[in-house]
Parts: C-alpha cells; structure tokens; sequence
C-alpha cells in the first residue's frame, strides 16, 4: 500500500460551542495537498464555523487543527498561505474593483509590481478587466463575487477556502470559475470548497465530506457516495439527501 501523501488541512476533534449550542461537534479532516475537498451539509449544519475556525476568525472551543502545516492560534502567519472567499465577500463600495484588490494586496504585503500584474491577469481571467475601474458599489452580486475570488487567490495561496464561489453566477461565468479552480490545483493549490450547486462540488471534488447536526457523518469519493444510494446509481444530490436525511444511512 502507498504512503499517505502530505496533508495540507489536518483537523482533530474540532469542535465549537456558543454557549449551550454545540455548533461543531468533534470534526477530524486530512485533506490531502493540491486537491479539491467539498464539503457539504444542510443549512446550520456548521459548514460555516468549520471553515471560520480553520481561516482563524473564530477560535475552536476546543481540538486542534494545522492548515499548510501553521497551527490556527498562529493567525499572522497563517493568514500568508491561506485564502478565503467568503459566502458575503467583504468589499468597499466606494472603492474600485482595481482598488480593492490593491488594498488586499498591501495588506498581504505582497510586492508592488508583482500585485499589479496579478491583478491585470485575474481580472482579464474573470472578464471583469473591462469594469476594472467602475466603483464595486455598482456591481451585480455575481460581479462582487468574481472580485472575492480573485482577493482570495491574488497571493497565490497554498490553500483556498471558497464559500459558494459561483453563487449568483450566470453558466458562462460559473465555468470560468470552475476552469479557474482546476488551474489552481493544477499550480499546487489545496481548495476547500463549500457549495449548495452540488453539480459543481460533483465535477470538482476529489473527496466530498458532509456534516449534518455538527457531525462529519459521510466522506469519500463523490462516486462511491453515489454508489451508497439505493440503486448504486444517480447524482451526488441524491446521495446526499440519503445522508442527510433524519433516520437514514449515515
């Protein structure tokens, strides 16, 4: 048997709780280097905690976890090998969509001619390089969107955390991201991604983790979840409803 590859998302026993609300119960992850985890689970299953105490915004009640091998209680470091696209990406409406990813990038520290011309390529690659100086107040949701993204990958992340990246995004849109996504884990990226398009996570996903009630209940390959359904047949949907569903397969 081959050894285990490097893992780039390393979890164990994470858990959180707001006050008597066990909000994460005892999640443990491996994700392996330069492939896609999709990570799914009903509304208020914890999907979004998981992924705020793995980028360090919250901290865990307890367990541990290492992403791109830095602890979470190291936050400064951390912060300059991950990014994160948020399901809201936080933008300011006064600034241009220019702007904004050249404030992200001095906050990232990252070289001043370097940043630039990774924002002229992420931008022409998001078809956004057109509307570049228009302010982002006036953008649709999906153009805000494809501006979170490319402030999540402008630095060149050895690990992305992406929370519905093509959420409000027309189908020609959503393939560029889709196209995007692979190019990153072809250039070594790890991505976590979260996502309610289950075709996307199905097309995407190397391994598909679900978490129902706080609780990692299901993972494996997004084909061998399908063959758990009824008829070993079907979509990635249909196997997560059984998994999801109260009294069904776990």
């Amino acid at each position: 048997m081959a050894e285990p590859g490097p893992v780039a998302i390393e979890a164990t026993e994470l858990t959180k709780r707001f006050g008597t609300t066990l909000a994460v119960d005892g999640v443990d992850l491996a994700v392996p280097t330069e492939s896609v985890y999709g990570f799914l689970g009903p509304n208020g299953a914890g999907k979004t905690t998981t992924i705020e105490m793995l980028t360090t915004l919250t901290p865990p009640s307890s367990g541990t976890a290492h992403v791109a091998g830095v602890s979470i209680d190291n936050r400064d470091e951390l912060k300059q090998h991950i990014g994160y696209l948020p399901h809201d990406p936080p933008v300011y409406e006064s600034f241009t969509a220019r702007e904004q990813l050249a404030y992200a990038a001095d906050i990232r520290e990252m070289d001043r001619e370097r940043a630039d011309e990774r924002i002229e390529t992420m931008l022409d690659r998001v078809d956004l390089l057109g509307d570049a100086n228009d302010r982002v107040g006036t953008y649709s949701q999906g153009m805000r969107r494809k501006v979170g993204l490319v402030q999540a990958l402008l630095h060149d992340p050895s690990v992305v955390f992406l929370d519905e990246p093509t959420s409000g995004l027309d189908p020609r849109s959503s393939r560029t991201v889709i196209e995007l996504i692979t190019e990153q884990v072809d250039t070594g990226t790890t991505v976590f991604l979260s996502s309610h398009i289950l075709p996307v996570v199905e097309e995407l996903a190397d391994t598909v983790g679900v978490l129902y009630k706080g609780r990692l209940v299901a993972e494996d390959s997004p084909e061998r979840l399908v063959e758990r359904t009824e008829e070993g047949t079907g979509t990635l949907e249909e196997a997560f409803l059984d998994i999801t569903t109260e009294g069904g397969p776990v």
